[in-house]
């Protein structure tokens, strides 16, 4: 009796997944045909890359900046690549951890984390302000209190 795998296999050493690790039948048909592969690897490879690219050139906006894109363009590069699949399963696992020890902190510290990340997104935006300046949508009571902070003038 065959084997039923609910992922890929991820113990082989290929640039592109297999046939036959893929869980979907329209890609396992584009695979078929090495026309359309190349085509789809090229496609995927190059949305994939843009992604990460913006990732960083994101990162200093206000929120979570780039990491959304970083994960979204490994997701789409493991869609194709066996590297990209085992980077983002280790990601995956180092997110699994992360959060496992975050439950396990106190409460007090997990507060302090908290206020500290607060801080952080706070500091981020002043600076972005400081640079370019306060803009010019917000309402004007917002706005006048923004002059009086140092830098925001």
């Amino acid at each position: 009796m065959a084997e039923q795998h609910d992922s890929p296999d991820r113990t082989d050493h290929n640039i592109t997944l297999d046939a036959e690790d893929d869980r979907w039948e329209w890609r396992r048909r584009i695979r078929a045909n090495p026309k359309k592969h190349l085509i789809y690897r090229i496609v995927v490879g190059v949305v994939g890359g843009v992604l990460i690219i913006a990732a960083p050139l994101t990162g200093w906006l206000p929120g979570p900046g780039g990491i959304p894109l970083f994960i979204a363009g490994l997701a789409v590069l493991a869609s194709e690549f066996e590297w990209a699949q085992r980077l983002l399963y280790k990601v995956k696992d180092w997110v699994k951890a992360l959060t496992a020890w975050t439950g396990k902190q106190p409460a007090w510290l997990k507060t302090l984390g908290t206020i500290a990340l607060f801080c952080c997104v706070l500091i981020a935006i002043w600076l972005y302000m400081a640079v370019l300046g306060v803009p010019g949508w917000l309402p004007d009571s917002w706005e006048s209190f923004l002059h009086k902070l140092p830098l925001l003038h």
